[in-house]
């Protein structure tokens, strides 16, 4: 009733002009003023940044856009595919609804596209709600701590590295030394009830190869592949990591145990490096603008333990330019928001040790309070005498080293081949946690 609304008071009645100013019942459209590389300039458009876009191009075609700035009285645009065809005063018009997708258990076993579309020639229903690429996020009060170890698959990582449900790890490393292996032994053998794994960035030669050799058949059935490819716009790299962070984030609150996979995070970082230089954003260390370090740690904050039983394993891969980590930006920010990383070391894959994961560069920020300490202990004298022999390797090489000086080092000499199988492991071959804690300790036991 009028009466109960009460709009003859002044207050009332300035309240519900302002709310009527913000409501547009139908979109203001835009016109295209000028096109600078991957880059639209729009005029005549009010939406804000991140809402997505249609350009209206030639033959009734359309490209899709997404906002990423302003410049004076005109939006910046990025379109998803090619700026091919867009000329002056074409159409543009703001589309309804965010940028997201329809999540539900159809996803299991597809293969997508940044953008939520099929890319392995079967239809997509839009069944289950719809959610937006950029998340709420959590409350760190209201997480639940990570106690709960979590099985790899891998020998190495269990027994030395041991991670939680919820843990965010990083697998640093040079190209080609079997980052795309690992990460689908680690897909096959674990004990995730779903992967979400996005290949971003990723050579459109090697997406088809990981898909059936590295992951297989078994484990796409758990999983979900977001995929863009390098030649993919950055925006599109970019959607990709939060679509599948979104995804990760419907699973953790249905109470699952999610294993999301990133490859890589330095793709990601370097499409959002594009986007903000062509923006004019002030280029930081090695070209990085200061947005590529708040994107990253926006988007790994969102994995991690969930309010419920649900959680969020990341895993993401980094890629060391020059093999070295330290003189890498995106890598450094990386180790101060992750919580422990794993190194792939390029001479030990010369040797033929796969995976070719340098324990002592290694570590796991939650392994203490994951394991047992009889686990502890195997795993500090592990290290202890990988780092003696590691120090001691050229003088026995090279002769130079007298066996029965040193009784630990000679003891080291003889159990390092056991050591190295033990840390060693066949593509195919499967782990179990319990049984690998199991050799650590008795294969560092005194002798």
């Amino acid at each position: 009733m009028m009466e109960t609304i009460a709009l003859w008071q002044p207050e009332a009645r300035h309240n519900v002009l302002n709310s009527l100013r913000h409501i547009h019942p139908f979109p203001i459209l835009g016109r295209v003023n000028k096109v600078l590389g991957p880059m639209v300039e729009v005029g005549g458009m009010r939406s804000s940044i991140g809402s997505a876009c249609d350009i209206y191009v030639s033959k009734g075609q359309c490209i899709e856009a997404e906002i990423v700035g302003f410049r004076d009285e005109n939006s910046i645009l990025m379109p998803i595919g090619r700026v091919r065809g867009i000329a002056p005063g074409d159409v543009v018009r703001p589309r309804s609804t965010p940028p997201g997708i329809h999540i539900g258990e159809h996803l299991l076993g597809r293969v997508l596209d940044g953008k939520g579309q099929p890319m392995d020639n079967r239809p997509l229903t839009s069944a289950g709600p719809f959610h937006a690429l950029h998340g709420t996020p959590l409350n760190p009060c209201d997480r639940h701590i990570i106690n709960t170890p979590m099985q790899s698959g891998i020998r190495a990582m269990d027994a030395c590295l041991t991670m939680g449900w919820g843990q965010r790890m990083g697998l640093f490393a040079g190209a080609g030394v079997g980052k795309s292996t690992l990460m689908g032994m680690m897909a096959r053998n674990s004990d995730a009830d779903v992967n979400v794994i996005a290949l971003v960035g990723e050579r459109s030669r090697e997406v088809r190869e990981f898909l059936e050799h590295s992951l297989g058949s078994a484990a796409l059935d758990r999983s979900i592949v977001i995929v863009a490819t390098s030649d993919a716009a950055p925006v599109l790299r970019i959607r990709a990591a939060l679509l599948a962070a979104t995804i990760a984030e419907f699973f953790q609150n249905q109470e699952k145990k999610v294993f999301l996979m990133m490859d890589s995070l330095t793709r990601f970082a370097q499409a959002q490096r594009e986007i903000g230089l062509m923006l004019g954003e002030p280029p930081a260390s090695k070209g990085y603008t200061p947005s590529c370090f708040s994107a990253m740690a926006e988007l790994l904050e969102r994995a991690g333990p969930g309010t419920g039983q649900g959680s969020i394993t990341g895993l993401y891969t980094v890629l060391v330019e020059g093999d070295d980590i330290a003189g890498d930006p995106v890598a450094d920010a990386a180790l101060a928001i992750l919580d422990g990383h794993a190194v792939l070391d390029r001479e030990l894959a010369e040797r033929g040790h796969y995976p070719a994961i340098n324990i002592l560069k290694s570590v796991s920020r939650l392994a203490n309070s994951l394991s047992g300490q009889d686990v502890q202990k195997a795993a500090r004298s592990l290290r202890k005498e990988l780092a003696l022999f590691e120090r001691m390797e050229d003088m026995i090489n090279m002769g130079a080293y007298e066996h029965g000086s040193n009784p630990e080092l000679d003891r080291v000499i003889t159990r390092m081949p056991a050591i190295r199988a033990f840390l060693q492991q066949e593509q195919n071959d499967a782990s179990n946690r319990e049984d690998t804690c199991r050799q650590l300790i008795q294969l560092m036991k005194e002798e």
